[in-house]
């Protein structure tokens, strides 16, 4: 994040400037980007609770939810968005490449569905600016549903439920259409936003909400620099970073084309190995890691991050006492009872 960037979430937050991520400073225009901010937290904290979830039409819900379980989206019947996000593993598959149609091997990790709200961009390059932008992406890609709006309307038009579900959510005489469908499915991923984790009751002022070792831990999380990417509401998902900022990541020779990030997007030289920064809130939930899923437990990826990104080699301790702040971001949404392991 630019030093500009970094001054003015200071000044926002009312807090001092968070050390920033290193190499972070002259990523140029978009890639640059400003932090969204989208609740008020304590004074002086980077971090923020995760703000209420707007009204959202119950029937648009129940219809979003439908569609997003519902397999016939996919091309042969057999995928539905619900395959590869699976709500009760934090809304992820536990792969490290996401599977589709066939037996079609993705290029990247599935990210999770919960919180996707709150990410000022869509997908690990930032290519869809809204969530109902974003669905386009898997119903119509070939490793993963290979399908097309044409032929979804054809076959749930068939189905007497379907229409009687769309004309209750959308009206009378409502038919089911290719932007009814981004409506009704972005509208259900609205509402999976999580809420009232223990540490944004510690943020509202419930300091036993925390035991002192996830306390501490929160204390070297910003100390270290992880919060100068990991910030705000969702604890990430509102800038660009590139990966292996403070030390090269990436070996050359085994690159492949999803390892150039925001680059495949933008066609920048600046953009190459940029993706945008993962949110925390889930991260207990959602191993392996990465955009290409070779990380595997969420020790190791600290102590990755720290050192790529970070240039800090971790005592064994301190990965400890940050894994454990971690375990304090995972909040709750109704009619959802998480694994205890991913």
């Amino acid at each position: 994040m630019s030093r500009r960037a970094n001054l003015l979430l200071a000044a926002i937050l009312g807090a001092p400037a968070t050390p920033a991520c290193q190499g972070g400073a002259g990523l140029p225009t978009e890639t640059d980007t400003l932090p969204v901010l989208s609740a008020s937290g304590a004074p002086g904290e980077p971090l923020l609770p995760v703000p209420a979830v707007p009204p959202l039409d119950a029937r648009r819900v129940a219809l979003g939810r439908r569609l997003f379980s519902e397999p016939r989206l996919s091309r042969d019947d057999s995928t539905s968005c619900a395959t590869c996000h699976v709500l009760e593993r934090g809304g992820v598959d536990g792969r490290p490449l996401s599977i589709g149609v066939g037996g079609a091997v993705g290029a990247v990790n599935t990210p999770t569905v919960f919180n996707a709200a709150l990410n000022f961009r869509q997908f690990w390059d930032g290519r869809a600016l809204t969530l109902e932008e974003q669905i386009d992406g898997p119903l119509q890609h070939r490793t993963e549903m290979d399908s097309s709006y044409e032929a979804v309307i054809v076959k749930l038009g068939r189905d007497p439920s379907w229409v009687r579900q769309v004309e209750s959510a959308y009206g009378g005489g409502s038919l089911l259409t290719a932007s009814l469908i981004r409506d009704a499915i972005a509208t259900y991923e609205r509402s999976l936003v999580l809420a009232d984790s223990r540490f944004d009751r510690f943020l509202a002022g419930d300091q036993s909400s925390l035991d002192a070792d996830e306390r501490h831990g929160y204390e070297l999380f910003k100390s270290y620099g992880c919060a100068s990417c990991h910030q705000g509401a969702n604890v990430g998902g509102n800038m660009f970073e590139r990966l292996g900022a403070a030390h090269e990541y990436f070996d050359a020779p085994r690159t492949t084309g999803a390892d150039l990030g925001r680059y495949n997007v933008t066609h920048r030289d600046a953009d190459r190995h940029v993706f945008r920064v993962s949110s925390l809130r889930l991260v207990t939930l959602t191993a392996p890691y990465l955009h290409n899923g070779t990380v595997q437990s969420l020790p190791q990826m600290i102590r990755m991050m720290a050192l790529y990104q970070l240039g800090r080699d971790l005592p064994a301790s301190d990965v400890d006492f940050i894994e454990k702040f971690l375990g304090t971001l995972l909040g709750r949404v109704d009619g959802v009872t998480f694994a205890t392991t991913p």
